[in-house]
């Protein structure tokens, strides 16, 4: 329901105040009244108004008067000054310091209604606006959401190491948020007016990645553009620098880079100046580096210069109720983004997102949340279901080397052995029977999906 709009009338005259109550209250309008200058002020403070109508000629404090106090305080509503014919000249004088329009007296009822809707109006819209900036803030995915306490600590560790110049070195799962945690680290930091650069050294091969990184200069090799191109690391000059998957980059690389590091500063391809960059590095990888210091694989001395301070990203899994959180979080944001309303979610469906391993983390379960917003069945309802289906999406699944391609009859009912040997083949001949359909097969077992799926991990790792 649209709120009834609000019009305070600060006038002397009780008549036209009474004028101005039954016009815009048969409009649909709430009226408020005050008969002086420091009451109407009083009014603002004490109420919410959309539109004020003040009267510029009034004993005591002026009309213009009371507008300049409220251009002082700042953060008032529309206000249409009404001034007498005679008067025009301080009424345009009165919208040089903020008046939204005026009406000159006495006030022709049609003209006051259009005048003030349009006002009221612009009110709304301008608040809708506002909300509607305000929802999309909150459903942008550059902060972390989530109040486990392995969620605190990382947030803590981001407040504590943000604001400092030192290199940072992000650990983390794939699709835990390690991209997430650095723009938080650069927007807490003193460079947070600079540029962050983001390169993914795993997407580029070893020419592109130098080239890249360290730009080049016109006629450095076949194929360069025009005046040569900027690196990244001189376009994150007084900013920050994310090199994801720092892992990735060969040893060759490697002792470019950690000569940049050491330097602050850059060569281009094919040119004999070097140029000074300010840049604070910040990597991330879901490596073990020391084991690839260990294999001659990373340099150590790189390591150091990346690993001053370190911040360790849990996986989902290990995050408890997060995992509830991050679910309404992605379905309000689907939903907004499909411009549909938000479905209500049966109880029954979240022991389903308590259970699931979430092997991809909040990607993947960000992925579930599309494909459950999608292609539920009830547009009022999400259902487990719905959920369970997200979760699930293959009909028939890609069936583990472990298992004959051929379907067999399911064996019947046996003397069932203890062991897990016995439990193992048990597993399979239903797999085997079901073609590979795990749904199917753990119906037959009389088991939910998520329990097979945990057993067959263990028994075909092994």
């Amino acid at each position: 329901m649209i709120p009834q709009p609000t019009v305070l009338i600060i006038d002397d005259e009780p008549a036209h105040r009474l004028m101005v109550r039954v016009v815009l209250g048969d409009a649909g309008f709430k009226v408020l009244e005050a008969d002086n200058g420091p009451a109407g002020l009083a009014t603002l403070r004490s109420k919410s108004v959309d539109v004020v109508l003040l009267d510029m000629r009034m004993p005591g404090m002026s009309g213009q008067e009371v507008l300049q106090r409220l251009h002082e305080e700042g953060n008032f509503p529309p206000v249409i000054m009404l001034t007498a014919f005679g008067n025009v000249g301080s009424a345009v004088e009165a919208m040089k310091i903020g008046a939204w329009d005026y009406l000159t007296k006495p006030t022709d009822n049609d003209e006051l209604l259009a005048v003030v809707q349009k006002a009221a109006e612009h009110v709304r819209l301008t608040r809708e606006n506002r909300d509607l900036k305000k929802q999309i803030g909150q459903l942008r995915e550059t902060r972390i959401i989530g109040n486990s306490p392995a969620v605190r600590k990382v947030v803590e560790l981001i407040e504590q190491v943000g604001p400092s110049e030192a290199n940072v070195l992000i650990l983390g799962e794939s699709g835990t948020g390690k991209e997430l945690v650095a723009q938080q680290l650069h927007e807490q930091s003193a460079r947070a007016r600079g540029p962050l650069v983001k390169v993914n050294c795993a997407a580029l091969p070893e020419n592109l990645l130098e080239s890249e990184l360290f730009g080049y200069v016109e006629g450095a090799f076949t194929g360069t553009t025009r005046g040569g191109k900027m690196g990244l690391f001189e376009l994150a000059h007084n900013g920050t620098l994310f090199l994801d998957e720092i892992s990735e980059i060969p040893l060759n690389m490697q002792s470019k880079l950690l000569r940049v590091l050491q330097e602050h500063e850059v060569r281009r391809i094919g040119d004999d100046r070097v140029t000074a960059v300010d840049v604070r590095i910040i990597s991330a990888t879901n490596v073990n580096l020391h084991k690839l210091v260990a294999a001659k694989r990373f340099r150590q001395d790189l390591l150091y210069r990346l690993d001053v301070l370190k911040i360790t990203i849990p996986p989902l899994r290990r995050r408890g109720e997060d995992v509830i959180e991050l679910f309404h979080f992605f379905l309000k944001k689907f939903c907004w983004k499909n411009r549909e309303a938000l479905p209500e979610v049966a109880p029954d469906s979240l022991h389903l997102l308590r259970e699931y391993p979430f092997a991809g983390n909040a990607r993947e379960l960000r992925n579930v949340v599309e494909r459950a917003a999608v292609l539920r069945r009830n547009r009022d309802v999400l259902t487990s279901a719905d959920l369970n289906r997200a979760l699930h999406p293959e009909d028939i699944e890609e069936v583990p080397p472990l298992l004959a391609a051929t379907p067999a009859p399911f064996p019947p009912e046996a003397p069932q052995a203890s062991g897990p040997d016995n439990e193992k083949d048990r597993l399979l001949a239903a797999l085997r029977a079901c073609g590979g359909n795990r749904t199917r097969a753990a119906r037959e077992l009389g088991m939910d999906r998520t329990t097979l799926w945990r057993k067959l991990q263990k028994y075909i790792q092994k």
